[in-house]
């Protein structure tokens, strides 16, 4: 029972892993409060579930999401991002939130107020057993693979070819390398797409395990934030540790604590009580990185302040 939950909070880190990951990019290295972040997750999910019923495969719904979204997270930033780089925090704050309640209304008009369903695919709705007598569902390895996957990619990227060269020199010095003859703005918008297609890739890969539904985004940004304070603003590596601590913090804790309250209060009220605190379980894990290492477990050296 407790590896089951581990692999199930090692699954739900990879997930808030693969939305931290691009919002962390965005906010260390272009200084961009993005609220909007979670609706291009919403969005991916839409999409995924729209496409995989008219395309009849799974795989083809989830490159069609992921694509228009980052696609759509290009025209985000030539259209509006672009207009907030050098304006206040607050100014981004503003317009964000304003781009959430666009964004529900838009997929509302679309897809309607029902909540929507994706199906695992028949291929991985099956059990492996990871050791003798205790099964678990082929659909989250596979989520935690693309996870691993990608955490290593992006490592590959950020740190070892010519973009994430760029990528990191436009972090610490945005007039310096513009100078050199680097196009900042394109770099920037190819930044954006990047975090839009992973926002998407996580909508698509949570979808057959939630319902999809408007405005399904905000309350994971919430924790997405609390993964980039904690590992660290513009650290891949940050946001990948932080997200799976995060993860198997909420998941064992929802599993454990009722059980263990249940020795202190009724089996009721320990039902109740524990939801809340294991969400405050997280909260106060980043108390405490604000208190003792605001900066995070593992800062960006180029990510602006």
């Amino acid at each position: 029972m407790l590896l089951e939950q581990c692999m199930n909070g090692l699954q739900f880190g990879l997930l808030l892993f693969l939305l931290a990951a691009g919002l962390s990019l965005i906010f260390g290295i272009m200084n961009l409060i993005n609220l909007a972040h979670g609706s291009l997750y919403m969005v991916g999910a839409f999409l995924a579930a729209t496409f995989t019923v008219v395309l009849d495969s799974f795989v083809l719904g989830m490159v069609v999401a992921v694509t228009g979204t980052l696609l759509l997270g290009i025209v985000l930033d030539v259209v509006v991002f672009r207009r907030l780089y050098a304006r206040t925090h607050l100014d981004q704050v503003l317009a964000t939130f304003g781009l959430i309640w666009f964004f529900d209304e838009a997929v509302r008009m679309i897809w309607g107020p029902d909540s929507k369903t994706l199906h695992v695919p028949a291929a991985l709705a099956g059990w492996v057993e990871l050791f003798q007598g205790i099964p678990y569902p082929v659909y989250r390895l596979l989520i935690i693979g693309v996870g691993l996957g990608v955490a290593v990619l992006l490592y590959v990227l950020v740190q070892h070819t010519r973009i994430g060269m760029l990528i990191r020199a436009g972090a610490s010095d945005r007039e310096m390398i513009s100078a050199l003859g680097a196009n900042i703005n394109l770099l920037y918008t190819l930044v954006v797409g990047l975090g839009a297609g992973l926002a998407a890739l996580a909508g698509v890969m949570a979808a057959p395990l939630m319902t999809v539904s408007v405005g399904m985004g905000e309350s994971i940004l919430i924790l997405t934030f609390v993964v980039i304070v904690i590992g660290g603003i513009g650290s891949i590596r940050g946001a990948f540790v932080a997200a799976v601590m995060v993860g198997m913090i909420d998941t064992v804790g929802r599993a454990y604590l009722p059980e263990i309250l249940r020795l202190v209060m009724s089996r009721g009220a320990a039902s109740t009580a524990a939801p809340g605190l294991s969400a405050m379980l997280i909260y106060l894990l980043m108390t405490v990185f604000l208190i003792l290492r605001p900066a995070g477990m593992f800062p960006a050296a180029g990510a602006q302040k």
